[in-house]
């Protein structure tokens, strides 16, 4: 009989979140699930009450994360899988911006995750082995109108966890950076906040929104098959794109890039170094 993992989701009230936390939970794993507002998850509980655990937790405040992650501990005896998915939108230009609004929305998606990537890591090193799924974005390599925070916010994680890949797999920990698709998870209503909009940007916001299109994206559940394969791979990867038309987007703005690159070679090499 197999030994149930103990998962520590954050960000598990909705969306992507929610659907591994009942991803797992079908599997007869257990889970701690995460989020300033756990009451959404009531049904759920009622479900499983012996394999799962919820807790109230802003990730924000480090010190809060760290108590939280010995509850966790308590909980379950010890985490096995961490997933690093709680998150926002900031949605505007990068001019209308308030520094409130920006130095808000990095707590949250960057710094929220490099607490709980700090406060688990003694409990992984100590059982000498565990997995850290940074949920990251395909749109993490670049910026784009709009959403140049939320991209500022995502690329900082995904270069901090190839940092931290390095520092932990000698401990039997595995980082994987999970780029993540555009799924139907409510953050463009539930977990957005809006700039002011400035007239001056009028018209590029009104392109940019048509360019989103009105499609909402795939199901967040459809996402979770993969990344309970992920987690049990043996030697799993240090980043994946979720999302097949995700996956190719990537690949056509890394193209972009080594084009460009390529056609300014000679001014490049003209610089010593």
């Amino acid at each position: 009989m197999t030994t149930p993992r103990v998962w520590f989701i954050t960000g598990a009230s909705r969306g992507l979140g929610r659907a591994f936390a009942e991803a797992a939970l079908a599997t007869g794993d257990r889970v701690v699930a995460v989020a300033r507002n756990v009451d959404p998850l009531a049904s759920l509980i009622e479900r499983y009450p012996q394999h799962l655990h919820l807790l109230a937790l802003d990730v924000t405040d480090r010190e809060a994360v760290f108590d939280g992650v010995e509850k966790a501990v308590s909980a379950f005896g010890h985490l096995d899988i961490v997933v690093n998915n709680a998150g926002g939108m900031l949605y505007g230009m990068v001019e209308e911006a308030t520094e409130a609004q920006i130095r808000a929305h990095l707590d949250l998606n960057f710094f929220g995750a490099v607490w709980v990537a700090q406060a688990v890591l003694p409990h992984l090193r100590a059982r000498g082995g565990g997995r850290l799924l940074q949920i990251t974005s395909m749109g993490a390599g670049g910026g784009m109108a709009t959403v140049g925070y939320y991209g500022a916010g995502k690329s900082a994680l995904d270069s901090v966890s190839e940092a931290l890949a390095m520092e932990v797999e000698r401990f039997g920990v595995r980082v994987t950076i999970v780029q993540m698709g555009g799924y139907d998870t409510g953050l463009f209503t539930a977990g957005t906040t809006n700039t002011a909009p400035m007239p001056e940007y009028h018209d590029l916001r009104t392109e940019m929104e048509m360019s989103w299109g009105d499609a909402a994206g795939p199901p967040p559940q459809s996402a979770a098959p993969v990344l309970l394969e992920l987690a049990s791979l043996p030697d799993p990867p240090r980043r994946l794109i979720l999302g097949s038309q995700s996956f190719d987007h990537v690949l056509e703005m890394d193209r972009a890039r080594a084009q460009t690159y390529r056609e300014w070679e000679h001014l490049s090499r003209q610089a010593s170094g």
